[in-house]
């Protein structure tokens, strides 16, 4: 049976609260990598299904979603916009955020400290 990206980052984030330290970074690490190549998944699916739009047909919806944007960007850049707003609201997104602020308020984070 293969496990999902967003199954896998759902057991993470079910783990985290009991792991500490080392155990901890491990798991946010895991976690940190699925969020991006689910990102990466989503965004292969969004450019796909936008690729016939105008510009301005995205940027409007952007707005729409609440995502600021300008004339200016890019059909990349706007269709990249799309799919964090897309993304943000996955479960696998939401799990992934309520595991790393969890986790911040426990003094571990992914970035080291200067």
């Amino acid at each position: 049976m293969t496990m999902t990206t967003t199954q896998r980052i759902l057991d993470l984030a079910a783990a985290a609260p009991t792991a500490h330290g080392e155990d901890l970074v491990l798991l946010l690490h895991e976690a940190n990598e699925l969020y991006q190549q689910g990102l990466r998944d989503l965004h292969r699916e969004v450019s796909a299904r936008l690729a016939g739009l105008a510009t301005a047909d995205l940027v409007f919806a952007a707005e729409t979603a609440g995502m600021p944007c300008d004339a200016s960007q890019d059909h990349a850049e706007v269709v990249l916009l799309l799919t964090l707003v897309e993304w943000e609201m996955t479960p696998a997104a939401l799990a992934y955020t309520a595991m790393a602020e969890g986790a911040a308020r426990r003094g571990v984070c992914l970035i080291p400290e200067e």
